[in-house]
């Protein structure tokens, strides 16, 4: 399961972009924390420290426990806006969520045993249709990762969403149809689609 991860925020009293930029060149990222039937919270948190938990890889599939004012509150990450040039973090945004509740996540697909697949070991390619997953689940219990195992796969094998066991407690955000996650080419076949791609659209592909 995900770590949980801390940040200590400060209560933001003046709000407008004259405001913002008075933070960011503080070292500060305005931020705000929003739901669960409360009024949105106006905050500012330290931009080393909010680089540092973006930079663990899982921030956004982690409940972050926010310091403010002598509370905690609990929240998932929900959005975080970069400069276009510099990369910096602008703004974020924070979900309250019970201890319990039932969240929505995007969490990474890690394939495994790609040397047990013959389809592979003959030369095939696998191709990622999606490399992250939306799922919900119990916000204690947020996996870091979903490994799917690739053994036995052949040329022209396809991975949907019903054949991977999920963790118990979650289910897949996407629920209407039995979507592709990955599928298992052959090279010519990724020539011939790259070459031609009207024969790739009348085929489906």
């Amino acid at each position: 399961m995900s770590d949980t991860l801390t940040l200590s925020a400060e209560a933001r009293d003046r709000a407008g972009k004259g405001a913002s930029r008075a933070l960011r060149r503080e070292g500060r990222v305005p931020a705000v924390i929003y739901g669960n039937n409360e009024e949105p919270q106006s905050i500012h948190v330290e931009e080393k420290l909010l680089a540092k938990l973006l930079g663990t890889g899982h921030f956004f599939n982690s409940v972050v426990m926010i310091e403010v004012g002598g509370k905690t509150v609990r929240t998932l990450p929900k959005d975080v806006a970069f400069h276009p040039v510099t990369e910096r973090p602008l703004h974020a945004d924070f979900l309250r969520v019970s201890e319990h509740a039932k969240v929505h996540v995007n969490v990474p697909v890690i394939f495994a045993n790609e040397e047990a697949a013959p389809g592979i070991k003959r030369g095939g390619v696998l191709n990622i249709v999606r490399h992250e997953l939306d799922l919900v689940c119990d916000a204690a219990e947020i996996p870091d990762e979903i490994t799917i195992d690739l053994t036995g796969l052949e040329v022209g094998d396809s991975i949907h969403i019903n054949q991977v066991k999920l963790p118990k407690g979650v289910e897949s955000g996407i629920t209407e149809r039995d979507f592709t996650i990955a599928t298992i080419v052959a090279p010519s076949a990724l020539k011939s689609s790259e070459g031609d791609t009207t024969k790739g659209e009348e085929a489906g592909e």
